[in-house]
């Protein structure tokens, strides 16, 4: 149903009428539509505001999920086993899927919805490549012990902060504190370009291969460099395919509100974390789980963890359709990718148990955050959800 229907709900109008005139100015103004100086000029405003070398606009947050798998098989080889979370998004898991590997899927902290540092140790072994850690819901779960356990193993670290724009650790952003990282701008996330993403990274061989591998893995897209490694007398410069790439490219009309909502997205986020404060303070601690680590968060949407496991989820969800408040169970990604029907065809493992991952699948939910809520809305809410 449309949003219209919901007094709260998962995300406010944030394409503003400022966004809109910016676009039809540069559609009256331009003849150029395809990837092209805008996608370059945000592309280097990201980088900027990130804290990297190098960012690369894709076309959308699974783009970028699918290309960074494609660099791992580029650099390690065509076979091996990719380090997962259950709770993240389909292209976490299908990416590692689509391009050869086996997932392994390891439980998350409940704190942080995120792997931890015991977890990820536990199912490295000599045929583990890289480490997918998702951001959930904008908690930060990177820390120095992950960086090093991948660093020591020689492994990929990919951050997937598709859902944790400015989430930061020891004051440095996500998503530049890995070998590469992948954002999402889709509608519901905190800026938006209608559809887009972003792969970033601080190495240079990383880079150029992302730039082929979005455009067909052509090397006229990478540098000057990269064409000249690839060259072949019998092959046309212009169209030499170094890898095996796609057509996974923005466009300038993308790029043009990137441009435009960047500038507002740090006091997105701070409105965003003071959501996450009143809603955690107001809640029943001792019907909810409340207890997550917020340093350095840069929520996506508030959760909702029931403590009771035998409570009947309908309760909840009455509670929240009386009040006309959209929410999405399972939290990120619907729960549980291990779960899901999609896998039952292909090969993969699960180290250890998943009982956090599947105590937020069955016991939990998010609702919307975003900049209209007012903190009166929230407490309003809470006190609702407490008479349970």
């Amino acid at each position: 149903m449309g949003q219209n229907r919901f007094n709260w709900p998962l995300i406010n109008d944030n394409i503003l009428q400022s966004d809109k005139e910016a676009l039809s100015d540069f559609i009256l103004s331009s003849n150029r539509f395809t990837n092209g100086p805008k996608v370059r000029e945000f592309e280097n405003a990201w980088s900027k505001w990130l804290g990297v070398k190098y960012s690369v606009m894709v076309g959308n947050g699974a783009s970028a999920n699918y290309i960074t798998t494609a660099i791992v098989r580029e650099l390690k080889g065509q076979k091996g086993e990719i380090i997962v979370p259950p709770i993240g998004w389909v292209s976490d898991i299908s990416s590692v899927i689509n391009t050869g590997f086996e997932p392994v899927f390891v439980d998350v902290d409940l704190k942080t919805m995120s792997i931890s540092y015991e977890t990820i140790k536990e199912a490295i072994n000599e045929n583990t490549k890289a480490i997918v850690l998702v951001h959930a819901l904008g908690f930060n779960g990177i820390n120095d012990k992950i960086i090093e356990l991948a660093k020591e193993h020689n492994l990929l670290l990919i951050e997937d902060c598709c859902e944790a724009h400015g989430a930061k650790y020891k004051n440095k952003r996500v998503g530049a504190l890995s070998d590469m990282s992948c954002f999402s701008f889709y509608f519901g996330h905190h800026m938006t370009t209608i559809e887009g993403g972003m792969i970033c990274t601080n190495d240079e061989e990383i880079y150029q291969l992302a730039r082929m591998f979005r455009s067909h893995g052509m090397t006229r897209e990478a540098s000057k460099e990269t064409h000249e490694k690839y060259a072949k007398p019998d092959v046309n410069p212009l169209f030499t395919f170094a890898v095996p790439g796609y057509n996974m490219r923005s466009s300038e009309i993308n790029a043009v509100l990137g441009l435009v909502q960047l500038p507002r997205l740090d006091n997105t986020i701070d409105k965003r974390r003071n959501n996450l404060k009143v809603w955690l303070e107001n809640l029943d601690t001792d019907l909810y789980f409340t207890d997550f680590d917020c340093e350095g968060n840069s929520n996506f949407a508030l959760p909702l963890i029931w403590m009771n496991p035998f409570w009947d989820t309908k309760k909840v969800c009455k509670i929240l359709e009386e009040e006309k408040v959209e929410y999405r169970l399972g939290t990120a990604g619907g729960g549980n990718q291990a779960r899901q029907p999609y896998l039952e065809k292909f090969k993969y493992k699960i180290i250890g148990n998943l009982n956090s991952s599947n105590y937020i699948h069955d016991n939990g939910l998010y609702i919307g955050n975003h900049t209209d809520l007012t903190d009166e809305q929230i407490k309003n809410l809470c006190k609702k959800l407490n008479k349970i």
